[in-house]
């Protein structure tokens, strides 16, 4: 897996290199084909920002692949501690995801009927309560909007061109980067859509049409 790490306005010592290259190695368990890892260090120069002055954001891409964490600390080895405890828990959530449903698949394939789903479901859910690495949250987040902008403003826009993907593409795609909704075109219909998390390993999905 090739990594890039680089720095904005920031001078990246070879040492630190070293460091994010062994800790991102671990990462590579996970089977998401994702061959290449950009590490972008940021320092942030106002002193009463002094607590989460330093971030750093990680982007992890393959085919038709992006994984995305980043976070704020006061120094740059707990903030990359932070960011990589966040995707690696991404990581897993949609490795989890595949292989609940391949195993799915299979039991129905040999006609274990529902039942037997249902106690794949609560046997992978105990497999990740066991394993589970709370996300860090707080003072780790970084907030793109500035403490400068008028409440109610739209701060930011985004434009995606996209080739129609199926649902499961979606889901494996939203859990990657870490977002509670991913908007994508649907394959089986042809429509925008939007996959979103509910509780627990649930799923809605939400579809405009005529």
């Amino acid at each position: 897996m090739e990594i890039v790490v680089t720095g904005r306005n920031v001078e990246v010592p070879e040492h630190f290199r070293i460091h994010v290259e062994e800790k991102l190695a671990r990462l590579e368990r996970y089977d998401h084909k994702i061959v290449g890892m950009e590490v972008e260090l940021f320092h942030e120069p106002n002193r009463r920002q002094s607590k989460s002055c330093q971030r750093i954001e990680i982007t992890g891409r393959g085919r038709n692949q992006v994984a995305r964490a980043e976070a704020c600390a006061g120094d740059f080895y707990a903030a990359l501690d932070c960011a990589i405890s966040k995707l690696e828990s991404r990581l897993r959530r949609s490795h989890d995801r595949r292989r609940l449903n391949d195993r799915r698949t299979r039991v129905m394939a040999g006609r274990g009927g529902a039942a037997a789903v249902a106690v794949l479901e609560q046997e992978l859910a105990e497999e990740r309560v066991q394993a589970h690495i709370p996300e860090p949250r707080g003072h780790g987040e970084h907030l793109e909007e500035s403490s400068e902008d008028l409440p109610g403003r739209i701060v930011r826009r985004k434009q995606h061109s996209s080739e129609p993907i199926s649902i499961d593409e979606a889901l494996s795609r939203m859990e990657l980067v870490g977002h509670d909704f991913y908007l994508f075109a649907d394959a089986e219909c042809g429509t925008p859509s939007v996959v979103y998390r509910r509780k627990g390993y649930d799923y809605g999905v939400i579809r405009l049409g005529g």
